[in-house]
């Protein structure tokens, strides 16, 4: 396998990065959003949002019930084998398509306009979703904090309160500008990685018993009421793959990145990587410290992994780790909002939204699309707003997040495949692995995408029921009822398309 790091376009200098500026307007846009973030920063904004401290550690209950131990270990490691062949595949496409589009604007320009189309609307409801799922176990995990701290009692009002406010605080950080969510970012990888080598060293070494090696790998645990244990262990997988999602912030932000044709494509596939194996670290070190299983199952904080540590290391150690964890969290949820802002200005600029001459405008003075920063934190404060009357609320919101944003990784991938000879890779590129590695990632999210439809707990009733395949038929139904209203207007540019002076005019009217 060789990633070549030089570029290919026609006409430019093998030994000199890609003028990707130049590249932009090639592809039909002309750049109106501050390229100021390096190579590191791009990896930092996957990385931090795939974050393990927050997915992990906010879906840690949830494994705990769908086939305990042995599914959350080996799972994590077979899922992050596969989503690694996703990101791989992902990778090649970024790195020809450069914008902030991406997964929308790759789909349109190998399929057509119906396949950006829906792939937008689908990555669209998988990036809110994501926010509002993160930003919401921040919540919890900062009412469990506060509780053991202060007695505090974390309500279902109580926590949503505490969810908008941290709403509000990502909106206004991603108002200044992508400089300072680069350093966030940057701050962001190296406080997560500290962060997991501090619990999993300190689980290692204070508590005096620890479970047995046989014990973390093999023990299987069933509490959903169904009485399959493949099909226990297969729903189990969700822990993995809503932890392993949002690596495509590195597409979303490649207009915001330096040489993106090569560092947007290798931020993706780094984060991932790092990602594996520090979330493995971290699973193993919480479930070599479990003092008490169906303690911390029913933990009085509502969040297990809090148990975990206030039995292993007494109260004041295990607030003092989930402060570590509150912040990695919110870290996460920061780098979530801007990519989907970027992503809500992307689609606005090609007309697919609902007030699209609104959410596409752009700061004059620090170049950040402002209006789809607040669309980008008011719609997740909708999204969980029915976490106020149903304790099943929250994970619905993480299906929705993986059910919308998986399938939208492997359309682009798809129809790279598709299109054979006719896809010109860019300077970041799988070479003779490309095939081979893109219908393992096309086959997969197939796999994963019909087995994050089905009921996780038996009875299936209102409050157990999979709300996934709701949210996913009610968003394509209102894709396909806009499609009829937009359809005129809606398009990715041709490329060049923005050469002339009068349609450059008009994209400067979108600066405010």
């Amino acid at each position: 396998m060789s990633f070549p790091s030089s570029p290919r376009w026609s006409g430019s200098d093998p030994a000199s990065p890609v003028d990707e500026e130049e590249r932009l307007r090639e592809l039909g846009y002309q750049p109106v959003l501050a390229r100021r973030m390096g190579g590191f920063g791009n990896f930092a904004i996957s990385f931090s949002v795939i974050s393990v401290l927050s997915g992990c550690m906010t879906l840690y209950g949830f494994g705990m019930n769908t086939g305990g131990p042995a599914v959350m270990m080996w799972g994590w490691l077979g899922v992050g084998l596969f989503v690694l062949c996703v990101g791989m595949a992902l990778a090649e496409v970024t790195s020809a398509y450069p914008t902030s589009g991406a997964l929308y604007y790759m789909a349109d320009r190998l399929g057509g306009r119906k396949w950006g189309w829906y792939t937008g609307w689908l990555n669209l409801l998988g990036l809110l979703g994501a926010i509002a799922g993160i930003d919401y176990g921040a919540a919890l995990f900062t009412g469990a904090f506060l509780h053991l701290q202060f007695g505090f009692d974390p309500t279902p009002g109580s926590t949503m309160i505490i969810f908008m406010i941290i709403l509000l605080l990502h909106a206004t950080l991603n108002l200044f500008g992508v400089k300072l969510v680069s350093v966030l970012n940057s701050i962001s990888v190296w406080w997560h990685i500290a962060g997991v080598t501090l619990i999993v060293g300190v689980l290692a070494i204070v508590p005096k018993n620890h479970q047995s090696p046989e014990y973390v790998f093999t023990e299987f645990v069933n509490g959903t009421g169904w009485e399959n244990p493949i099909y226990v262990a297969a729903i189990g997988l969700l822990l993995a793959q809503y932890t392993f999602s949002g690596y495509d912030a590195s597409a979303h932000l490649s207009e915001e990145t330096s040489n993106a044709s090569v560092t947007a494509a290798r931020g993706i596939v780094r984060a991932i990587w790092v990602s594996w194996i520090a979330g493995f670290a971290l699973l193993a070190g919480l479930t070599f410290a479990i003092q008490d299983y169906a303690g911390a199952q029913n933990s009085e904080t509502g969040v297990p992994p809090a148990q975990i540590m206030i039995d292993a290391l007494g109260t004041g150690g295990a607030s003092a780790l989930l402060l570590v964890v509150i912040v990695a969290q919110l870290f996460c949820g920061n780098a979530e909002v801007a990519a989907a802002s970027r992503m809500v200005f992307a689609f606005s600029r090609d007309n697919a939204l609902p007030g699209s001459s609104l959410w596409r405008r752009v700061s004059a003075k620090t170049q950040t699309p402002v209006p789809a920063v607040w669309l980008s934190v008011a719609v997740p404060c909708l999204l969980a707003l029915p976490s106020l009357y149903s304790t099943t609320a929250y994970g619905a919101v993480t299906a929705i997040n993986v059910i919308g944003i998986t399938p939208a990784y492997a359309i682009p991938i798809y129809l790279k495949l598709r299109a054979g000879d006719r896809f010109q890779p860019g300077p970041w590129t799988l070479g003779k692995w490309s095939k081979p590695i893109g219908w393992i990632a096309v086959v997969w999210v197939a796999i994963v995408t019909v087995l994050f439809l089905l009921p996780q707990s038996n009875p299936v009733t209102v409050d157990t029921m999979n709300y996934a395949s709701v949210a996913l038929v009610v968003v394509m139904t209102l894709a396909t009822v806009w499609w009829f209203v937009a359809r005129r207007t809606y398009g990715v540019p041709q490329p060049q398309s923005y050469g002339s002076a009068k349609e450059q005019a008009e994209l400067a009217d979108h600066i405010v």
